[in-house]
């Protein structure tokens, strides 16, 4: 199931991030990046206030960052890609604690998953796959070495 996500809305609920941040978008993109690639979930982030020269979208993998410009408000953005997708927006999940944003989402029959649940998902997966992957890089133990050594050969013999 694809998600929608509220950027801004979705930055203060993690622990480490904060909206003053001069690269908060970058950051929470980077970890909403691995959270798609871990859970195989694709997911488009909306953020407000995007500067001039910023592209309206970027696509990363599994994720679309897209950076509402002036005029608009990503909760606006959110309630036109909810209207656009009719009734495949049955099959999307909204991330955002705002009620309006929620109350569009179930108005079209998406589920609505509060930002602050969101981030405690988010986090435990990063955190499993930091697991994983400390779990792979575990150094060998002798017997491993000494098999290795004898497998082929060692350097001392030929000294």
């Amino acid at each position: 199931m694809p998600i929608i996500i509220d950027g801004h809305n979705l930055i203060p609920k993690i622990p480490g991030l904060s909206l003053q941040a001069i690269d908060d978008e970058m950051q929470l993109i980077e970890m909403l990046q691995e959270y798609c690639r871990r859970s195989r979930k694709q997911a488009e982030v909306f953020f407000d206030n995007a500067p001039p020269g910023t592209p309206r979208a970027r696509n990363f993998t599994n994720l679309t960052a897209r950076f509402v410009r002036e005029g608009q408000t990503a909760d606006q953005a959110i309630r036109s890609k909810l209207k656009r997708l009719g009734g495949e927006a049955r099959n999307w999940t909204v991330v955002s604690s705002d009620r309006e944003v929620q109350s569009s989402a179930r108005a079209v029959r998406a589920s609505v998953i509060p930002s602050e649940i969101f981030a405690r998902q988010l986090l435990q997966t990063l955190a499993q796959s930091n697991q994983e992957r400390e779990t792979l890089e575990k150094t060998l133990s002798e017997e491993e070495i000494d098999e290795w050594l004898e497998l082929f050969g060692s350097d001392e013999e030929n000294d």
